[in-house]
């Protein structure tokens, strides 16, 4: 019998309390240890916790490392720093900069004989795929993506960020009547303001101008000006009880012309109750198929279009010809 695959977390935020909980969903693997910069002894973790420091003594342990660290600062560190000593896997989010992120990773990898997969996930990840296959079937066509309804984690920092604001969530919302024209095959050309609506829910400091904090949200730059954008003051009650999931998802549609003129329309939708969960669960698979490359003597960074779906998968090639294909 096969043994299990022994797997590492890197950090130990939301996204990493996701990969712990998506592991024990998968017998095939095993949680070896979780690494953090905070004290050992104050992070409160079901398996065991390790400091930073000593991620090099597990080397030959672990045979993949989960990155659950942020885009902006841990990972264009840790990912190709970890690259050279272990398998890694993680969820590098920052689009325009990922071809510089790959070739930074690929280096540290390569020469490390390991295998890295970068920027998995859902966006990046497996709205990539449907964007690929869309543009591949349907190479005479357009493409949308709408993402939504949901908590952006960055628009809600945005917002928090507002002088005389005390607290602040930010719900992307897909506009339905743009979705239904696309579904419908009608090709539109969408603005910004068109395609995703802006809602957010606010607590304000005792005595704020409400006005005031209101027209700098909504003329906001690069995060709420382009939008339709409403502004909701509500107490810190009602923002814990009603506000603190990470609820998110959304829709990849492509919508092209075959032959003389029929329309086809490809669509792809997540809905999601827990965005971190869901992305650990994607983590998850996909440090099962970084393993299988390594295992085939494999080095190097790859990204989702390079792996096939069946290495996502415990089973047998054996087995899903039989049963899924």
């Amino acid at each position: 019998m096969a043994s299990n695959i022994k797997v590492g977390i890197v950090g130990y935020g939301n996204l990493g309390r996701g990969v712990e909980k998506a592991i024990k969903q998968n017998p095939d693997l095993e949680l070896r240890a979780i690494f953090s910069r905070r004290n050992p002894d104050e992070v409160a973790a079901a398996s065991g916790v390790v400091h930073i420091s000593e991620l090099e003594k597990y080397k030959g342990d672990i045979d993949v490392l989960i990155l659950c660290g942020g885009s902006a600062t841990d990972l264009p560190q840790q990912g190709p720093e970890l690259a050279a000593m272990f398998n890694t896997v993680d969820s590098f989010d920052t689009h325009a900069k990922i071809p510089e992120y790959f070739d930074k990773v690929n280096a540290s990898a390569s020469q490390g004989g390991n295998v890295s997969v970068i920027s998995t996930g859902w966006d990046p990840g497996l709205f990539s795929l449907n964007r690929l296959l869309g543009q591949a079937i349907l190479p005479e066509g357009n493409e949308y993506t709408f993402w939504g309804k949901g908590v952006s984690q960055g628009h809600s920092d945005a917002i928090r960020r507002v002088d005389g604001v005390k607290g602040g969530v930010q719900y992307t919302i897909p506009v339905e009547s743009a979705v239904d024209r696309v579904r419908k095959g009608e090709n539109p050309e969408l603005s910004t303001r068109e395609k995703h609506a802006r809602e957010c829910y606010v607590v304000a400091e005792e005595g704020a101008d409400l006005a005031r904090i209101e027209r700098e949200i909504k003329e906001m730059p690069n995060y709420f000006a382009d939008y339709d954008t409403t502004v909701h003051f509500i107490s810190e009650e009602e923002l814990k009880a009603n506000h603190s999931a990470m609820p998110h998802g959304g829709n990849v549609l492509r919508s092209g012309r075959t032959g003389e003129n029929n329309t086809q329309i490809i669509e792809f939708g997540l809905k999601l109750d827990s965005n971190p969960e869901f992305t650990a669960s994607v983590l998850v698979a996909y440090a099962r198929a970084a393993y299988k490359l390594s295992q085939a003597g494999e080095s190097g960074a790859r990204t989702v279009f390079d792996i096939p779906f069946g290495l996502l998968s415990p089973k047998s090639p054996e087995q899903l010809r039989k049963e899924l294909l």
